[in-house]
C-alpha cells in the first residue's frame, strides 16, 4: 500500500474550519467536478462525484465529530482515479492559538500509473481541499 499525506495549518479555529473540512456532503460542482450527489446520511453514506471522465463513489467509514476527524473508501472500481483499495483519514486539530492543523493521509494501490504519480495526484486533491478551506475561511 501506498501513502500520501499531506499537513499544513491554517489560521483559523476548528470551530470554523470543520463545518467546511468536516462536512461530507461539503463537495460542489466547479473545478473540474461536474455535479455531485448524495445518498444516506452518516456513517455509511455515499457521495457520487460526477468528472467528464467518470465517477468516483466515496463512503463515509468513521465520523468523530469531538475530535474532528473523518474517513472514507472510495467503492467503486471503474472510477476516473489512478487508485486502487483507497482510504483516507481527515483529521483537524486547533494548537489553541486559533491555529488548526489539517492532516489528510490516503492509502492505496496505484492503477494504471506509477507509485509516484498516483501519490502526486493524491496529495493534489489533499493540498486543493485544504487551500479551499482556507480561502472559505480568509
Amino acid at each position: 500500500m501506498l501513502e500520501a499525506k499531506v499537513v499544513e495549518t491554517i489560521a483559523a479555529g476548528v470551530d470554523k474550519l470543520w463545518p467546511i473540512l468536516g462536512n461530507f456532503r461539503g463537495v460542489k460542482a466547479g473545478g473540474g467536478i461536474e455535479s455531485v450527489d448524495f445518498e444516506g446520511d452518516g456513517v455509511g453514506m455515499t457521495r457520487h462525484i460526477h468528472l467528464a471522465n467518470g465517477t468516483i463513489v466515496e463512503q463515509l467509514a468513521t465520523y468523530d465529530d469531538a475530535a474532528h476527524q473523518f474517513s472514507y473508501a472510495i467503492v467503486n472500481d471503474d472510477g476516473p482515479l489512478p487508485f486502487a483499495d483507497y482510504s483516507a483519514v481527515v483529521k483537524l486539530t486547533e494548537d489553541g492559538n486559533g491555529v488548526t492543523t489539517v492532516e489528510w493521509t490516503g492509502s492505496f494501490n496505484a492503477r494504471g500509473v506509477s507509485d509516484e504519480q498516483a501519490v502526486q495526484i493524491a496529495t493534489g486533491i489533499y493540498k486543493n481541499g485544504i487551500e479551499q478551506a482556507r480561502k472559505a475561511v480568509s
